[in-house]
């Protein structure tokens, strides 16, 4: 890795040795100092990847938000045109009909009351929870235990929804939400070290628009303050958060 006083200048830094040998290796090609172009920085990510796994690729933004504020709360959805190229097992709490189309369409684990004392006793069998509104009742009773596992459905985040066939589609084909952490920063996957640049490029693309919309009116200065692109194990890639926020998705 590198710093220095400015981008002309930088000076290589070494890596602790606590950090494994193959670490240090691909570390030592990122400019610490540097704002990559969101395209360099993609390339960069894929070729810095230490694990001997196929990675995720993760951003990580910090915006200029005050998320104890609720009208500074930045959250939604966003659907990846290249998925996340991993499979979501998909619970989804709703009864008679709706049940049917959730089940028609792939969900894992379906049902209402049935369901929600599955969850009580601990048995939570799904990583992305969906809900029909009439069931909302229901759900609402497990928010201390879906709550601090992310899975707590939401209507602003498009897991609350009668279209309950189409929004089990959505999750399958890469829909994923972003939300800021209580320090204003949102990470999100936006694929695997195993996709094209071009993919990844895309992912990234849609995440940035996405977020950009999201903007609450109540947030003044600079919204994006920073987005650094990583895979799991590797280095942090600086990316130039101007032209980040510039991406356009091409849909």
């Amino acid at each position: 890795m590198w710093e220095g006083t400015g981008p002309i200048a930088p000076r290589r830094i070494d890596v602790p040795h606590r950090y494994g040998k193959r670490y240090r290796e691909v570390a030592s090609q990122v400019d610490a100092v540097r704002m990559y172009e969101p395209v360099e920085a993609v390339a960069l990510v894929k070729k810095t990847s230490p694990a001997r796994f196929d990675a995720t690729v993760e951003a990580h933004l910090r915006l200029g938000v005050d998320p104890r504020h609720a009208d500074q709360m930045v959250r939604g959805t966003v659907l990846l045109p290249n998925g996340t190229g991993r499979t979501h097992r998909i619970g989804v709490f709703a009864t008679g009909e709706k049940a049917r189309e959730a089940l028609d369409a792939g969900a894992d684990v379906v049902g209402g009351e049935d369901l929600a004392k599955k969850v009580q006793a601990g048995e939570i069998e799904f990583d992305v929870a969906l809900a029909t509104p009439d069931v909302m009742g229901i759900v609402g009773r497990l928010g201390k235990i879906l709550g601090p596992r992310g899975l707590m459905p939401n209507p602003k985040s498009g897991t609350v929804t009668f279209d309950i066939a189409k929004a089990v589609k959505d999750v399958q084909s890469g829909r994923i939400e972003f939300r800021v952490d209580k320090e204003g920063i949102i990470h999100a996957p936006i694929g695997r070290v195993s996709f094209e640049e071009t993919q990844l490029a895309e992912n990234f693309a849609s995440l940035m628009e996405s977020v950009v919309r999201a903007k609450p009116a109540s947030a003044k200065g600079t919204y994006v303050k920073t987005v650094t692109l990583t895979s799991t194990m590797g280095p942090g890639i600086h990316v130039d958060p101007v032209q980040s926020s510039r991406m356009t998705s091409a849909r």
